[in-house]
């Protein structure tokens, strides 16, 4: 593996979240404290405890978890999209690289930049609310996970996209939803019998409720399932973008 090839394109790609600091890393963490502020603290004070913890304390690992899909899908799918369409992919595609090297920098890089924002939106929190881990470890595996399998979804979108509307069309109309109503604010229990079904054909269910349990010890779903559900759509995002290098879809055009 030409690993000197993987760190030029992850470098590259990590040079532009210093050079563009306030747009990825200064705004999400502000736009998550906010509703650390709101919800946590001015309507968390109306709200009983869930599963014996404070409301302000359950919404830390649902807005972690909405802050790192969306800025991994943010991260990977303009990573790759501007070389599209600046023209400047043809010079990496031409290069003496392979594919899963393309893939381990760009993806490497943008999963990375999500994990970092996580981790400071998590220590933002612990000023804000109380937090404790009850599994670090497993903590740090969701986080890892979650980044990596979102940033694959990413890197497809940013493929797939033609234009910079296209682009923002997945995550503004299909990710966002699903991640408010995949338990970011409240737990499943909370609703009806037959919604509580129709919200388990839901992904991003899998992801909150077991980063949750890494937390406090509670989830929606057992972990042992959403360890196999993350796991699955890590490996269907491998699928797809195997298939894309091999046909150049929308690559070689």
């Amino acid at each position: 593996m030409n690993l000197y090839a993987v760190k030029a394109i992850y470098l590259f790609e990590m040079a532009r979240t210093w050079r563009t600091l306030l747009q990825s890393i200064v705004s999400p963490v502000l736009s998550t404290s906010l509703y650390f502020v709101v919800f946590g603290a001015a309507i968390g004070s109306r709200i009983d405890e869930i599963e014996g913890v404070n409301y302000g304390s359950f919404l830390v690992p649902g807005l972690i978890m909405l802050s790192l899909l969306t800025q991994s899908l943010a991260n990977a799918s303009f990573g790759i999209y501007f070389p599209r369409f600046t023209g400047t992919i043809y010079e990496v595609l031409s290069a003496p690289i392979s594919y899963v090297e393309i893939l381990l920098g760009y993806v490497g890089a943008a999963a990375t930049k999500s994990a970092m924002l996580g981790l400071i939106i998590l220590a933002t929190a612990s000023f804000i609310v109380p937090v404790h881990i009850e599994h670090p470890v497993w903590m740090i595996v969701f986080l890892v996970l979650t980044c990596v399998t979102f940033s694959l979804l990413g890197f497809i979108i940013g493929i797939w996209a033609q234009s910079f509307e296209q682009l923002q069309l997945v995550p503004m109309l299909i990710v966002m939803p699903l991640a408010f109503l995949g338990g970011t604010f409240y737990s499943i229990e909370m609703l009806p019998e037959v919604w509580q079904k129709i919200t388990l054909f839901n992904p991003v269910v899998y992801l909150i409720s077991g980063f949750r349990w890494s937390f406090y010890e509670i989830s929606d779903v057992h972990v042992a399932v959403s360890v196999v559900m993350t796991l699955g759509f890590l490996s269907i995002g491998l699928i797809i973008v195997a298939w894309i290098f091999r046909t150049g879809y929308r690559l070689k055009a």
